[in-house]
């Protein structure tokens, strides 16, 4: 698919069935779309090239690589799928298409913010809607010029000169940490650096921003985290130049969910390439909750396998760090044993689509019992039957749905296509984990 072709949107994918079959697949989850993006813009910034190995390639990293281009920055793709970045001079005019992509949305204006010319972006219907506007008043507060209609949301126009000064910033992120990271990304190519204070409620996601300044360490940036107090965050990132750098991206782990999950509602064993001992992906935190409900994890010398027990238990959980994962954590609670509590997750809202009042309607319509609060979902498992599972242009929904679909028949997903926002091609990957299953039982039967 294309960054911006919507085919197949109103398409329906039957589900594969399961049933109690046990799996016993070994597979290879792409590259992490947070540390492709992040390293997108790292590598368009540093002073020399970049290689970036083994990136994901979907409509989200390709949306960021063609915002890039269009704003005077190099990148070619190798035969094998790495990306080689050469940085250039930002200039408009550009024109540059977010999609539905946070990342895209909220990272590029501050970068192009640096390019001397206008600078127009747009995107997805949804993206009119999704906040992005304590970014566009931070680089008002740096002196950019920007185009809005007061409304402070897409479609915009930035109309740069080449340069920001940086300083203190004072931001509301508690709606998405994004705010944050996108900030800080461009600190060291501010003449003065940027400090910037989350003065909102609770801040979301905050395993991202430590992925953020981790990376910005990579390339070379001098990152201070300012603690004064137990509900205050600073952050201060020095000027200074970049470096390009080789760099392995990690394979996405929140995209892993649905594959660790297909173990555990079926039973056998699924095992997961390239697993690292330690990452500040969010998706790491997996491997707790899953644990807690009822699956067995631990680390081989093939991966990390994750092994059903024929027990699924519900989980009282704070998801407020790792809100990505509640489409597939509701999804496994749905067909748990007991009732589970997901709290923390009102931020959801504002994501692709309102994660919370999607799955609750979608699990209620096929027979599911989920009551939704302000952040919280309460799911009490009952049995589920055939049905249209609507997706809302969510890929975390499409996923979600076939999880469900491996043990109730007759599940249809509506636009499974949209699960390459993050995933190039889920529904081959999904039926590659069945068939290996297919092979390994017809060699016992020989």
């Amino acid at each position: 698919m294309t960054a911006g072709n919507t085919s197949g949107a109103h398409e329906l994918w039957p589900a594969p069935f399961r049933g109690a079959k046990p799996i016993s697949a070994a597979i290879v989850i792409p590259g992490s779309k947070s540390a492709t993006n992040r390293a997108l813009i790292l590598a368009a910034l540093a002073a020399t090239p970049s290689i970036l190995r083994k990136p994901l390639h979907s409509r989200d990293s390709a949306l960021m690589i063609q915002g890039l281009r269009a704003i005077g920055c190099q990148i070619i793709q190798e035969p094998n799928g790495d990306l080689k970045v050469t940085p250039g001079k930002f200039l408009g005019p550009a024109s540059v298409d977010v999609g539905n992509a946070g990342t895209v949305m909220r990272f590029l204006p501050p970068v192009a913010a640096l390019a001397n010319g206008l600078v127009h972006f747009d995107g997805d219907p949804r993206s009119h809607e999704r906040p992005l506007g304590p970014v566009i008043s931070a680089l008002e507060d740096l002196g950019i010029t920007i185009e809005h209609g007061n409304q402070y949301r897409l479609p915009l126009t930035i109309n740069g000169n080449g340069k920001i000064k940086g300083g203190h910033l004072e931001i509301d992120a508690s709606s998405s940490s994004q705010f944050i990271s996108a900030l800080l990304l461009i600190g060291p190519a501010t003449t003065q650096g940027i400090t910037i204070k989350h003065i909102g409620a609770s801040l979301p996601s905050a395993p991202h921003i430590e992925m953020t300044i981790l990376m910005l360490r990579q390339f070379g940036a001098k990152v201070e985290v300012i603690s004064d107090g137990a509900n205050s965050h600073q952050w201060k990132v020095w000027p200074g130049e970049l470096q390009g750098q080789d760099l392995v991206i990690e394979p996405d782990l929140s995209n892993a969910a649905p594959f660790m999950a297909a173990a555990m509602i079926c039973g056998g064993e699924v095992v997961i390439a390239d697993w690292p001992k330690s990452t500040a992906q969010p998706g790491d935190q997996l491997r707790k909750i899953l644990t807690q409900m009822g699956a067995q994890i631990s680390f081989t010398d093939q991966g990390l396998k994750v092994t059903g027990t024929g027990a699924i238990h519900g989980i009282d959980v704070d998801l407020h760090d790792v809100g990505e994962l509640t489409p597939s954590i509701a999804a496994v609670a749905a067909l748990a044993d007991s009732p589970s509590t997901l709290r923390e997750i009102g931020h959801l809202r504002l994501h692709e689509t309102d994660r919370l009042a999607a799955l609750a309607t979608e699990l209620n319509s096929l027979g599911g019992d989920v009551e939704e609060e302000a952040t919280s979902l309460y799911i009490s498992p009952t049995p589920l039957h055939a049905g249209i599972f609507h997706t809302y242009d969510d890929h975390r929904l499409a996923t979600a749905g076939a999880m469900l679909g491996l043990v109730v028949q007759g599940i249809q997903v509506e636009n499974i296509a949209t699960t390459q926002k993050t995933l190039p091609d889920f529904p081959g990957a999904w039926l590659d984990l069945l068939s290996q299953v297919n092979k390994s039982q017809e060699n016992l039967g020989k």
